[in-house]
């Protein structure tokens, strides 16, 4: 109404809603209404719904006991008195059973602290600054300038992001020379982050995962770490290549097998990625569009088996849960390093990327969801997979409110078109999208490290309370979906802790518009 009233008046002219049309839309609003408050009321019921009939049955047994007589006391204490090797055996064995419960359950594993790193200002690349590097390199064709320019005015990257020295040189220096300093100022300005914010020991590390997609040199980069920091002999140490974005929850899943079969030790994980040998000089769209949006940066993870380091971590692991779609030949090829007619390599991106990537968030969900939602939302669920498949019926699949489960979400921030379909088909709203879209526009697509940036965006606005959930969900090629859920063991004071939004965080969010997908062939968002 309010926006048929605001066309009429730019039109010079200004009409209302017939009564009629009012008088219809009113029982509608009220149906809605009455919806709303039957489904809260329905995920009350369901939550407590074992104190609703364990309540009823402790009153009837105490008044019971209540009508109990000392005559009719002292004759059941003279039955267990008699009864006495029988309770002793019962006793013993529900002892034995509780320690063997203790000593075969998971271990606790705690996220310590982590740190991003937050690149030199001389690193900064405006968009201006982009095309300006791009037009001078002198590869690039008119069409495919303009055509950067517009995947740069709508990817939701800002004007603060960073790229590596050797790309914004004139000429650009793609040598491994340089990919090595990228590597080396990334990991350890990371590292001696997270070290100094726990008072962690290098030579306490007794786990390193270092994960890498496209930078695989010898020595490994996880060499390079035991080298600089002079770790141990025998860390367990892990270099991880070509598994794409979602690579860091990789790293996080590997690091907690780990912990689980060396207990109490400390794990290092390192999640980045490496422009500089990566950026692609040759004319095809489809690999253009990684130009547009990665950026430099990356993250490092302090976990810990100790039981003595839960009253110091911030987050305990709950759930890691990982999705590969790689048997399928259009996921497994929907990411893909080759080479463009001119030999010149870069990174394909299939038109049949948001379908795949959709495809495999689903399944990954269908995992994730009976160990995180409410029992109300999985009651839901089922029933109408039920009266899907079962009895055939035409209704639309239940998509389970996953805000019940999870008070947080890290996204990761590929682009804007990832983050806007899965706001709607999660059902998320704006306040919930926001680390994710403040970390592209500030830092851009960081690869496997983005979900770290999001979670100190979220530190940093002082939203982590003691037992909040958060969920991490990543995407990478192959095709792979995978998840990470923590639950804060104490709530996070930003005054106290140091992280790369801190000098800037009263400055976020930023209103970022909401714009369509340029076109198919341009694949923007990934």
């Amino acid at each position: 109404m309010a926006d048929q009233k605001n066309q009429n008046h730019d039109s010079g002219t200004i009409s209302f809603e017939a009564p009629n049309e009012r008088r219809n839309k009113f029982p509608n609003f009220l149906l809605s209404v009455r919806l709303k408050y039957v489904k809260v009321g329905y995920h009350y019921l369901i939550s407590n719904i074992m104190y609703l009939v364990l309540i009823p049955l402790i009153g009837v047994a105490s008044a019971q006991l209540s009508s109990l007589s000392i005559h009719d006391v002292v004759k059941l204490w003279e039955n267990l008195k008699f009864n006495l090797v029988s309770v002793t055996l019962c006793s013993s064995l529900i002892v034995f059973l509780a320690t063997l419960y203790l000593m075969s359950r998971p271990r606790g594993v705690y996220l310590v602290d982590f740190a991003c790193y937050k690149p030199q200002e001389d690193c900064t690349c405006t968009r201006e600054t982009f095309m300006n590097r791009s037009n001078l390199i002198g590869s690039f064709s008119e069409d495919n300038l303009s055509f950067q320019k517009k995947i740069l005015e709508r990817s939701g990257l800002g004007q603060k992001t960073y790229l590596p020295p050797a790309i914004l040189s004139v000429p650009p220096k793609p040598c491994i020379a340089e990919a090595r300093k990228e590597a080396e100022e990334v990991m350890f300005g990371a590292i001696d982050q997270v070290l100094a914010k726990t008072g962690v020991k290098a030579k306490d590390i007794g786990i390193l995962v270092v994960n890498c997609s496209l930078f695989n040199p010898t020595p490994s980069l996880s060499a390079m770490i035991v080298n600089h920091y002079k770790l141990r002999g025998n860390v367990l140490s892990y270099n991880l290549g070509g598994m794409g974005c979602s690579a860091g929850l990789l790293s996080i899943d590997l690091a907690k097998q780990l912990l689980q079969v060396h207990p109490n030790s400390y794990a290092l994980v390192v999640s980045m990625e490496n422009i500089t040998l990566n950026w692609y000089f040759g004319n095809n769209r489809s690999m253009l569009v990684s130009n547009c949006l990665f950026r430099m940066g990356g993250a490092a993870i302090l976990l810990s088996s100790w039981s003595s380091d839960r009253r110091r971590a911030k987050y305990q692991l709950v759930h890691t849960v990982r999705t590969h779609k790689g048997a399928e030949d259009k996921s497994y090829g929907c990411v893909f390093q080759e080479e463009d007619e001119t030999k010149r390599i870069g990174v394909a991106l299939s038109k049949d990327l948001m379908a795949v990537a959709g495809e495999a968030l689903k399944t990954n969900i269908t995992t994730l969801g009976p160990l995180v939602l409410p029992m109300s939302e999985q009651l839901l669920f089922f029933a109408t997979l039920v009266a899907r498949k079962v009895f055939k019926m035409n209704i639309k699949p239940y998509i389970p409110d996953f805000k019940l489960a999870f008070e947080h979400f890290c996204i990761h921030a590929g682009g804007r078109a990832v983050l806007d379909e899965l706001e709607k088909n999660l059902e998320l709203t704006d306040w919930h999208m926001e680390p994710s879209r403040m970390t592209l526009y500030r830092f851009g697509n960081t690869s496997s490290s983005s979900l770290w940036y999001e979670l100190a965006y979220t530190e940093a606005k002082g939203r982590i309370w003691k037992g909040d959930r958060t969920w991490q969900i990543a995407f990478g090629s192959g095709f792979k979906c995978n998840s990470a859920v923590w639950r804060a063991l104490r709530t996070i004071d930003p005054a106290k802790d140091k992280n790369p939004w801190m000098d800037e965080i009263h400055e976020f969010p930023v209103h970022v518009p909401k714009v369509a997908t340029i076109g198919s062939s341009t694949k923007e968002g990934v």
